[in-house]
């Protein structure tokens, strides 16, 4: 019954304009109502308002049904919505294995991959430091929105401010996430691993320019190219000659 009002709200706010329009951004087309992520937001915030109370269990519960009546794009962002507000705090450490879950079996696009990583394990991540190394894991998984997340989900944490303390993601984490994944032929997760990358570049320059001339022959250009945009202006250049040099 949740699972069916909360569909309901959903669908009472679609727009088919806004559903076309957004279809650019999927090359391969989605099924969407034409909800904005924010109006998605509101009705999970609106639903569990009127129903204070709802424990932790209840809601991962509506979030399961949710997901599995999903058949709009917009409609799998709703499952995760439900959870976000108790991600930090309210969570235990087997909601990552749900996730993983999830991803393998609801997630059908980057956008909603994307969501789950930085809606929902972004927060969860927060008051678990000590999990994120888990994520590792992925990399080998069957799904390749699994293997996605598994850099898409730590582009955070690679220098964040935490309360009073600062954490850094290891830098072999990210460099062995990638090197594992560098001949992956899904195009999703080369680009979640040229992000990580960049990102990495931001915060450990050097350390990224020697990774990139150590594997720059293995690595897919776009997703070499796309790692190179951390970097300043004249190590991006030195290395993109080198990426020339070695298609000629």
């Amino acid at each position: 019954m949740a699972a069916d009002d909360l569909l309901d709200s959903l669908a009472a706010r679609g727009d088919p304009v806004f559903a076309e329009g957004i279809q650019r951004y999927f090359p391969k087309g989605i099924r969407a109502l034409g909800v904005s992520n924010a109006a998605v937001m509101e009705v999970a915030s609106d639903y569990l308002h009127r129903r204070e109370g709802i424990s932790v269990g209840g809601r991962i519960e509506i979030a399961e049904r949710v997901l599995g009546y999903a058949d709009y794009h917009e409609e799998v962002l709703l499952g995760f919505a439900l959870l976000h507000k108790v991600a930090k705090h309210q969570l235990d450490d087997d909601f990552l294995d749900r996730c993983e879950i999830w991803l393998a079996r609801y997630v059908s696009n980057w956008a909603q991959c994307d969501d789950l990583c930085l809606k929902l394990l972004y927060p969860f991540f927060l008051g678990h430091l000590d999990l994120i190394p888990r994520t590792r894991q992925w990399v080998d998984s069957e799904s390749a929105w699994a293997r996605r997340a598994a850099n898409v989900a730590v582009v955070k944490f690679v220098r964040r401010k935490v309360g009073k303390v600062t954490f850094e993601l290891p830098v072999s984490h990210a460099f062995d996430n990638c090197t594992v994944l560098m001949h992956d032929n899904d195009i999703y997760v080369q680009k979640g691993c040229g992000w990580l990358l960049k990102v990495v570049g931001r915060v450990h320059p050097a350390e990224l320019a020697a990774y990139l001339c150590r594997w720059q022959p293995e690595m897919m250009r776009d997703t070499y190219r796309y790692a190179l945009e951390g970097l300043d202006g004249n190590t991006r250049a030195s290395l993109m000659a080198l990426g020339r040099k070695e298609e000629s």
